[in-house]
């Protein structure tokens, strides 16, 4: 396992500091490429890229600094830089969507900006796209890491692609880890759990509710 990097240097100028005493504070503790430890008002939370927690979300992240979105506004910060002063946890998004006659939940989404139709399928690790999908989104499926991909009747060819955004009635996930298939299949984008995981859902009498968790 990658060890955590840790740095002891400020980055003046970058951050607003107020006194340490502040109820509402995030702090930078540890980062490492792709992942963050963050300690928000006294409490320690490691978050992974699109994670969020308390009404922080964790943009990205690397070696030197993270970006964070907070109350709408991204901050840069390095290890042990603190954002303090008081923050409003922002309103969850929530979207709402019917069972069809195939009892399936089907939905639209901007996938990289481009408005496309959706079957919401927890069963699928990641988000599902065809070739013909990908070359809608302008999306070079070889630019990605090859892989093989189980359908129902066979395995077939995939190349690992990572999706500028995902964007289900203003849930908004960005670097969203999907799968383009070689082939025709499937016939409509599969929105997988590397989109579902960001939100939370819950079922009842036939309508399926997404809920943003920051």
């Amino acid at each position: 396992m990658r060890s955590l990097v840790f740095f002891a240097a400020l980055l003046p100028g970058l951050l607003t500091a107020l006194p340490a005493a502040a109820q509402d504070s995030v702090q930078v503790e540890a980062l490492m490429p792709g992942m963050a430890v963050l300690t928000i008002d006294g409490r320690r939370h490691t978050l992974r890229e699109g994670d969020s927690e308390a009404g922080v979300r964790l943009v990205s992240a690397n070696g030197r600094e993270a970006v964070l979105e907070i109350g709408g506004e991204r901050r840069r910060a390095g290890v042990s830089d603190r954002i303090a002063g008081a923050y409003t946890e922002p309103e969850k998004r929530s979207v709402t969507v019917a069972r069809d006659e195939r009892m399936q939940y089907r939905t639209s989404a901007a996938i990289n900006g481009r408005r496309m139709e959706v079957l919401i399928d927890t069963g699928a690790n990641v988000v599902a796209l065809s070739r013909q999908h990908a070359a809608a989104l302008g999306i070079n499926a070889e630019d990605g890491q090859p892989t093989r991909v189980e359908t129902a009747g066979s395995t077939v060819a995939g190349f690992v692609v990572t999706l500028d955004s995902v964007d289900v009635g203003g849930i908004r996930v960005d670097n969203v880890r999907a799968t383009v298939v070689d082939g025709n299949f499937p016939r409509t984008v599969l929105l997988g759990m590397s989109y579902l995981r960001h939100v939370q859902l819950s079922e009842q009498n036939g309508v399926l509710s997404l809920t943003s968790r920051w």
